[in-house]
């Protein structure tokens, strides 16, 4: 089972989906392409526990992290 953790000023929410379950990968990536859409980061976390910013969704990623991104100023 896959994970996606989107977080934002409230916390974090997680939404797990099977990969082998057509509805359930369509439903993820929808959450991808709207969640970047909207200005989040996504990233996934490397063997070393690193994070590796991503920018197309990948079907086999066990755990995407998303966060928005910052402004300063």
């Amino acid at each position: 089972m896959a994970t996606q953790i989107v977080m934002d000023r409230t916390g974090d929410s997680r939404h797990f989906f099977e990969q082998d379950d057509r509805k359930q990968l369509a439903e993820a990536e929808e959450r991808f392409k709207k969640l970047t859409g909207r200005a989040f980061t996504a990233a996934t976390r490397t063997a070393a526990g690193d994070l590796n910013v991503v920018r197309t969704f990948d079907p086999t990623v066990e755990e995407t992290l998303f966060y928005p991104r910052l402004v300063g100023g």
